[in-house]
């Protein structure tokens, strides 16, 4: 403990190591599903599993692994969380069929997904001057490795083959392990409580959203309306179950009983699904329409990345001064401008105007990423951040699961201009929600007015 504090800043890089393993890896795919749809013998429907699935595991992985991190202690569950990724990461490269390669990708998540709870509890125990600035260069570590995931991706497998972003892992699991042995502090002396992990309403939660994607993936050809019927019925279910619950998987009671807390979770679904739909659809569509190696897709998608992480800082700052409404605005303006300017592109545009257009729905992300989340903040009392933070990442891996689907129904047969300008149209209706939810959040006056009158 004593030797952690003193370096605070070694602390913090151990950390941040196994932290962006689970947004390095959910994005460096997104250059990666040409070249697996080709080894496996995919259509692009099938590839968007590898997707929805590490989605899906880490939405169930992260409470799960927050809990456990109580019980056991955070240095034991953040050392095991990197076996995981190394287990999954050795295995996967040697897939002999999707399945297994499914699997490997849903062991990555699960794993991955350990890292940031239990990080995070670490860094809250162990660092009390500075913790604000180490909580933000974490921050930095989880919002990068995503951002330039497909650029890493790209580079990398250029060079060898798919099998490299799984090995590309390595030096990051075995430095973030030595230093996590060594330099982490032994917490947690409590006993497993198989209580507190809510079984019964992770299993729902999955079959309803496996049912969910089977539905939205036959839309495409044969609808599955069974399918559509699970997804109803076990949501019901699932709504029944945690409403009763003392400690949910998804606190259902607070939902209801705060709207502005959900509507900004249900707008953060929306983002996520427009802007994950360019984030892994861009890259197939410059592969496999334009004809661009991984390098070059890698390199083009900077500009998708680098204007998020450059916008960043200014939004920071806008909220510092006026709180998350004006940047709320901003974002998704970017994001209605940037998916509208998508239906000006055809098969003459130079890449010069795609940059741009990239450009935009890149500052899109930079203003939305930091202003919904402190929109969250600003909505729920300091000893529901926990709570809220496990549901604000929840619905950023439903949009995704979203985005996925809606990319798997439309690109699967057909990949051109014209499927492109199918997306951005659903997209513009999801856009209008977003702009139209952020109008709505109340201003800085308008919650001083509510808190005194409450």
């Amino acid at each position: 403990m004593n030797n952690s504090i003193r370096k605070p800043w070694l602390l913090v890089l151990t950390i941040g190591l196994g932290t962006l393993l689970n947004p390095l890896n959910s994005s460096m795919i997104s250059v990666a599903l040409t070249r697996m749809q080709h080894e496996f013998g995919l259509t692009f429907a099938d590839a968007t599993w590898l997707i929805s699935v590490f989605y899906l595991a880490s939405a169930v992985g992260q409470p799960v692994m927050g809990r456990l991190s109580d019980m056991f202690g955070p240095k034991k569950v953040f050392l095991t969380g990197l076996l995981l990724v190394a287990v999954a990461c050795g295995f996967a490269p040697f897939s002999t069929n999707f399945a297994f390669l499914l699997s490997c990708r849903a062991l990555q998540a699960i794993g991955s997904s350990a890292l940031f709870p239990s990080g995070m509890s670490i860094v809250r125990t162990s660092i009390t001057e500075g913790q604000a600035k180490a909580l933000s260069t974490l921050s930095i570590f989880s919002t990068t490795s995503a951002a330039f995931g497909p650029s890493i991706g790209g580079f990398i497998i250029d060079s060898w083959d798919w099998p490299a972003i799984f090995i590309v892992n390595f030096p990051f699991i075995l430095l973030s392990f030595v230093l996590a042995i060594t330099i982490l502090p032994s917490t947690g002396r409590g006993k497993f409580n198989l209580e507190r992990i809510d079984v019964g309403g992770i299993l729902l939660f999955i079959i309803s959203i496996v049912a969910l994607i089977l539905f939205l993936l036959s839309l495409e050809k044969q609808i599955h309306w069974s399918a559509l019927f699970i997804f109803f019925i076990f949501s019901f279910i699932f709504y029944m179950y945690e409403k009763n619950r003392k400690e949910p998987f998804i606190d259902i009671i607070a939902l209801k009983t705060n709207l502005n807390v959900s509507l900004v979770y249900v707008q953060f679904i929306c983002i996520n699904l427009v802007y994950y739909c360019y984030f892994y659809g861009f890259p197939t569509f410059l592969q496999q329409v334009h004809h661009y190696s991984e390098k070059q897709t890698g390199l083009i998608m900077l500009a998708l990345a680098g204007f998020g992480v450059i916008v960043a800082p200014l939004a920071g700052r806008l909220i510092e001064r006026h709180g998350s409404k004006p940047s709320l605005i901003l974002g998704s303006g970017f994001l209605f401008i940037g998916t509208g300017l998508l239906l000006s592109l055809n098969e003459t545009s130079p890449i010069l105007w795609l940059l741009i257009i990239m450009a935009v729905l890149g500052m899109s992300n930079g203003f939305n990423n930091i202003s919904m989340q402190t929109a969250l903040y600003e909505q729920v009392k300091p000893e529901e951040t926990g709570t809220a933070s496990g549901l604000f990442q929840t619905s950023r891996y439903i949009g995704s699961i979203l985005s996925s689907c809606l990319l798997g129904i439309v690109f699967n047969r057909h990949l051109d201009v014209e499927h492109l300008h199918i997306v951005a149209i659903v997209c513009i209706i999801f856009c209008i929600i977003v702009v139209g939810l952020s109008l709505r959040y109340p201003g800085i006056k308008q919650m001083k007015k509510s808190a005194k009158t409450t």
